[in-house]
């Protein structure tokens, strides 16, 4: 069930076009229909302090991320700034796909009166707090180039994007006047880290010599030959020892959608995805390994004592805490917030919003948080009335505190 529904007003409706998680991590959705028409591309670019016209404009944000800013011909006066989804590190910087379901995402929100933006983020991978920076850049880019300035800026992002929108709405109260934070990590950040860590030597555990390497040191000819060598011969282990990969599914809790070969590789190769392709990069970037199971007992197989005595032992590297700490939210919110979570998510577990609501409660600002949950398995898996009335919620509650939007304009 949907917490908090909101009635369907024509300036919520953009939020139906706002689901797609990024490159890394599909989302599902029904596909909903509402596009406006589409910008005329992309316009030459303009001098600031003009007023905005119908179109879009590409450029480059001053640390270096790619921007895109979009406009209706009869604009509302709000900003949605999109925060896309885990791109892996190696992939080249570009902006996020604009088209979802084959619904054009500014052609959509612009043709319902939002102008619209988004940036690629300055680099792929862990970069979080990075792409939190590029947002209130965005921001302050579409407020210097154009006039009037935007009575309203509001995040929504999925997946990664999800922590983004928390994090930038945390940590810049001036800028930003709501967000709404979709399936991310949000909650424990290095519960995120172990959750996906635990699977990994769980699996090689059930599972040994099927992926070379091990949870925190993965091989690049494993990422090379994911596609053509290891997705097959993760499922055909698993095809081939169903009784382990049900082992595997109850030692970790990880969702599927249901007790057979199909779903259990589903949601076995989606986390094992996270562990080949994201590890490394979160080493580099947190400034040393953060994976620690070394006091973890393990529950739910054949033989626990021999389970937790053959499991590979990993002991996180000091130096990786603070970059750790710098990607953790507070909860202390200055503006309202909506999270958007399934129950059944594989990929970034259900309890990251419960546990965002705990640290919003203890800060005191639990009247600022409102939860939407989708009682379906899937990463990101909303249909588009549900990210719709999501939306629509959020912005009945931004619409409904003018006193704390004056502040926010007057810090700007």
């Amino acid at each position: 069930m949907i917490a908090s529904r909101g009635h369907l007003r024509r300036r919520g409706v953009g939020a139906v076009l706002i689901f797609g998680c990024g490159l890394a991590a599909g989302c599902g959705g029904d596909g909903i229909d509402l596009a406006g028409p589409e910008p005329p591309g992309t316009s030459p670019p303009v001098d600031e302090g003009v007023a905005p016209g119908a179109g879009c404009t590409d450029g480059v944000l001053e640390h270096g991320a790619l921007y895109r800013i979009c406009f209706p011909a009869t604009w509302n006066g709000d900003l949605v700034l999109y925060a896309h989804g885990y791109v892996p590190a190696h992939q080249p910087v570009a902006l996020p796909e604009d088209v979802v379901g084959g619904t054009s995402i500014s052609g959509t929100l612009t043709g319902l009166g939002y102008a619209f933006a988004t940036t690629s983020y300055r680099a792929n991978g862990l970069v979080a707090l990075e792409a939190a920076e590029d947002l209130s850049e965005l921001d302050a880019t579409v407020r210097r180039v154009y006039r009037p300035d935007p009575g309203r800026s509001v995040i929504v992002g999925f997946s990664e994007g999800g922590l983004v929108a928390a994090l930038a709405l945390e940590r810049y109260p001036a800028l930003f006047d709501g967000a709404l934070a979709g399936c991310g990590p949000i909650g424990d950040f290095q519960g995120q880290l172990n959750y996906i860590g635990d699977f990994r030597v769980v699996f090689d555990y059930l599972f040994p010599g099927v992926i070379p390497g091990n949870a925190v040191d993965v091989p690049e000819t494993v990422r090379s030959r994911w596609e053509t060598t290891y997705v097959p011969a993760i499922v055909f282990a698993i095809a081939t020892n169903f009784d382990a990969a049900r082992e595997l599914i109850r030692i970790t809790g990880a969702p599927v959608a249901g007790n057979d070969l199909r779903s259990v590789a589903e949601t076995t190769v989606g986390i094992l995805w996270y562990d080949v392709f994201g590890f490394a990069d979160a080493q580099a970037r947190l400034g040393g390994q953060p994976f620690d199971n070394v006091t973890r007992q393990y529950a739910g197989s054949s033989d626990d004592a021999a389970l937790n005595a053959g499991v590979q032992r990993y002991s996180a590297d000091p130096s990786a805490s603070a970059g750790l700490a710098r990607l953790q939210t507070a909860g202390s919110l200055q503006a309202p917030v909506t999270t958007l979570h399934t129950t059944g998510d594989p990929i970034v577990p259900f309890n990251q919003s419960q546990l965002y609501g705990e640290k919003v409660t203890r800060a005191g600002k639990a009247s600022l948080l409102v939860h939407h949950t989708i009682d379906r398995h899937g990463h990101c898996a909303f249909e588009g009335l549900e990210v719709l009335e999501a939306f629509t919620a959020l912005m009945e509650r931004v619409n409904a505190q003018p006193a704390a939007s004056v502040l926010a304009l007057a810090a700007r």
